[in-house]
């Protein structure tokens, strides 16, 4: 069985600013790792990842619903 994921409103919110850590473009996608740490994704880059992150990340926030689908 895999992590659960929830969605919270404790880790900032995504603002047009932040960037995807594997292409630079607007990140709508952060993953809360358990250490503390986050991974931040375009909408790309989150659903080529998705499966993966659902497995390792404490919490996803998907602004624009990017993974619905995924």
């Amino acid at each position: 069985m895999g992590v659960m994921t929830t969605t919270t409103t404790e880790a900032p919110t995504l603002s047009p600013a932040d960037r995807c850590d594997r292409c630079g473009a607007r990140a709508i996608v952060r993953a809360v790792l358990p250490g503390g740490g986050d991974l931040l994704f375009c909408g790309h880059h989150g659903r080529q990842h998705a499966a993966q992150l659902r497995q390792v990340a404490v919490e996803i926030h998907d602004s624009e619903g990017a993974l619905a689908d995924a």
